[in-house]
């Protein structure tokens, strides 16, 4: 009887320790589910030059968020070199982070620069970010480094 419970509180700590080492990091902008970028698959920005939505069926795991693939060629790129396709600032709006803010965004407003995939918050919000690219980025660079541990409710 006492081994019995012993087990079943051993597997209840187990499970809790591994669920939270699941969880997406501070710095990750993902869902309550821990999917990243709203299930699109970070891929097919690079390779079909449009977002495409991921499926359940092909996923990765990377600095706790979880990414959906529409293949498995997709999930496989990804996999060997993830920093190269997972957005930049993890996930969170660029123009946002330029203003000391981390937004969520739309997996629709995004743009390719200089080989990275940074997302906005809406079109209405990336046609600002357009304006100065450039000027944007380099205080989104410097931003980053101050608020990417500090949970998002806080900035």
């Amino acid at each position: 009887m006492f081994t019995t419970r012993l087990k079943s509180a051993l597997a209840v700590s187990l499970f809790a320790v591994s669920s939270l080492s699941f969880a997406a990091d501070i710095d990750m902008n993902a869902d309550a589910n821990d999917l990243a970028i709203k299930g699109y698959d970070p891929v097919s920005y690079y390779t079909m030059s449009a977002p495409k939505m991921g499926s359940a069926d092909y996923t990765a795991t990377y600095k706790g968020g979880i990414y959906r693939f529409s293949n498995e060629e997709n999930r496989d790129m990804f996999n060997k070199n993830p920093a190269k396709y997972a957005p930049q600032y993890g996930g969170y709006c660029a123009f946002g982070v330029a203003m000391e803010k981390k937004f969520d965004t739309d997996p629709l407003a995004w743009k390719i620069v200089d080989g990275k995939l940074y997302l906005n918050l809406n079109k209405d919000v990336q046609k600002k970010w357009l304006t100065d690219v450039p000027g944007y980025l380099a205080q989104s660079d410097d931003n980053w480094q101050d608020i990417r541990k500090v949970p998002a409710a806080e900035l």
